[in-house]
């Protein structure tokens, strides 16, 4: 297999997940909420023709969501998010991937033929990036190490994207349909499969 699929999630903990969105409806059901993505996420994945790697933001879990038949599981490290991002595309370029993509875990517009697409489009570009509509992205795909991409990035901003896309000018980039993840309320508020688990 040459192609590899990240997954970065945060160990589903009370008070340490979804913070912005537990503002709103507290701590318990930002963390059901936060679980049913995940859930959603793990589903999308195992029909993805890639091997799929789950990078734990704290600790790796057995027994979970992410069934050992279907996910390898490793651990992030650095000291930001582009850090650790940075070093998943390494492990996994080191270890003769050739195509490595990356996606977050807090998107129910995500489907497996979106990745599936992005995997097929990387053998064209040099990288393929899906826009968030906080200004972010929820899908970066990559052939090669590219650590500049990571470096100099204010994490979680409107900023991040249009950044990165500058580090990407001199490179052929497929940039595809703008997704929204799921942060806030306000994000999360379309999504009636949401709505029982949270009261407001």
């Amino acid at each position: 297999m040459k192609n590899a699929l990240v997954i970065f999630t945060r160990n589903p903990e009370l008070g340490k997940c979804k913070t912005r969105l537990a503002k709103v409806v507290g701590d318990k059901s930002a963390l059901k909420i936060y679980k049913y993505l995940l859930q959603h996420t793990a589903n999308v994945s195992k029909e993805v023709d890639a091997d799929r790697f789950v990078f734990y933001s704290e600790s790796i879990q057995d027994n979970d969501i992410w069934d050992d038949s279907f996910f390898n599981k490793k651990l992030q490290y650095g000291n930001d998010l582009g850090e650790r991002m940075q070093n998943a595309f390494q492990q996994l370029f080191d270890s003769n991937y050739k195509n490595v993509i990356i996606i977050g875990s807090d998107l129910l517009d995500l489907n497996s033929a979106i990745i599936n697409k992005a995997f097929s489009l990387i053998n064209e570009y040099d990288a393929v990036i899906g826009p968030a509509k906080d200004g972010g992205y929820y899908l970066l795909g990559l052939k090669a190490a590219n650590p500049k991409l990571f470096k100099n990035k204010e994490w979680g901003t409107e900023t991040v994207r249009r950044d990165t896309l500058n580090d990407l000018k001199n490179s052929t980039v497929f940039t595809l349909d703008e997704l929204n993840d799921i942060d806030t309320f306000e994000d999360m508020k379309p999504y009636n499969q949401l709505k029982p688990y949270y009261s407001i």
